[in-house]
């Protein structure tokens, strides 16, 4: 399949676009191989909530969409020498319908929440998970490997 780019004009996600949002992160957690469910599925209200409540905190939340997304949140950490503001960047939700992939949609979310990032937070540290598939486009902006390896634990089901 060969690589299409197209002129890419995102905008900024409100709360009209609460259900595009929560669509776009089935898609993507199908895609991770996550079974999403029906419509009906009780995740998608409260994920349809989450999205609600973080829309209405623009200076922590931002989602930017066309026929993908890409979604941004602050996170307070304590302050460090590496970065004095203590505030990390999470981004989330990168995906794109599948009909419209490699046109470079999911490149211009990405690039509209790396410049909200920028322009509008003391973001100086922007961490995310990558799958096989989307770690070309991260690497593509500067996106490495941590120096510190991240772990998890899960502590309930």
């Amino acid at each position: 399949m060969s690589l299409q780019h197209i002129d890419v004009c995102v905008r900024r996600a409100t709360l009209d676009d609460v259900p595009a949002l929560v669509r776009m992160r089935a898609l993507m957690l199908s895609d991770m191989g996550m079974h999403s469910g029906d419509a009906d599925a009780p995740w998608r209200a409260a994920s349809a909530l989450w999205f609600s409540e973080r829309l209405r905190l623009p200076d922590e939340f931002a989602a930017f969409l066309v026929v993908a997304s890409a979604v941004g949140a602050c996170d307070a950490h304590a302050p460090s020498p590496a970065n004095p503001s203590g505030l990390h960047g999470r981004i989330s939700n990168v995906s794109t319908d599948p009909r419209r992939r490699r046109r470079g949609y999911a490149r211009g979310c990405l690039d509209a929440l790396l410049t909200w990032f920028r322009a509008e937070t003391s973001v100086t540290v922007v961490d995310l998970n990558a799958t096989g598939d989307g770690a070309g486009l991260y690497e593509s902006f500067g996106f490495a490997a941590p120096r510190h390896p991240a772990l998890q634990l899960r502590t309930g089901a």
